[in-house]
């Protein structure tokens, strides 16, 4: 019989990379549980022992995904980088990661959050997907900003209108690589965008 304090007998890298793999292609809602311990090898048993619950699993994915794949926009809140040449990379760099065929395709993020209503179940599964979609808007207006101060956008830029349409578009990303349209369309979008803030992006 194993002793009480005995260390987990299974790789929490490889557990969380199993689940996010999953949650990723499918969702949150349409992922099982029976699919999850099949994908991580865990029993119900050590699932609930160490996420809580199927809630609990997917929040630790976000985490997880945000310090790997999802970490690509990152780079928007680069204040070495001039910030046209962080949007570039942000959209530019998120079209690469999300095309990217050794993972699903499209954004964990954008694609994966629950649809059910406020005050319903899966509390945290909104507000994990949430958190993070208002930090890359918050990072982005003030990468806006910074186009203002610095002289690359005009003194009286829509700062809330410019920061929605980039924000916006990288949300979209997902279903337009879901629905098969080829990332170098996408990527010429994005020059397309970014000739409001100038000349094209793609060096």
């Amino acid at each position: 019989m194993p002793s009480v304090g005995r260390p987990r007998a299974f790789d929490m890298e490889n557990v969380l990379e199993a689940a996010m793999r999953l949650f990723w292609e499918q969702g949150y809602e349409a992922t099982s549980l029976t699919q999850l311990r099949a994908a991580t090898g865990l029993s119900s048993a050590s699932l609930y022992g160490t996420f809580g619950s199927k809630e609990g699993l997917f929040e630790r994915v976000v985490e997880h995904y945000t310090k790997g794949p999802g970490g690509v926009t990152d780079i928007v809140a680069d204040e070495s980088l001039a910030p046209r040449e962080a949007i570039a990379g942000l959209l530019h760099g998120s079209i690469d990661m999300q095309a990217d065929s050794a993972h699903p395709v499209g954004c964990l993020i954008a694609l994966s959050g629950t649809t059910r209503a406020p005050g319903e179940d899966q509390a945290g599964v909104r507000a994990a997907v949430t958190s993070r979609r208002e930090t890359d808007r918050v990072r982005v207006k003030a990468c806006v900003e910074r186009g203002i101060a610095a002289g690359e956008l005009d003194a009286d830029t829509d700062v809330d209108g410019m920061t929605a349409m980039i924000h916006t578009f990288l949300l979209g990303l997902s279903t337009q690589l879901r629905d098969g349209v080829p990332a170098a369309t996408l990527h010429a979008a994005v020059d397309a965008l970014l000739s409001h803030w100038g000349r094209t992006a793609r060096e």
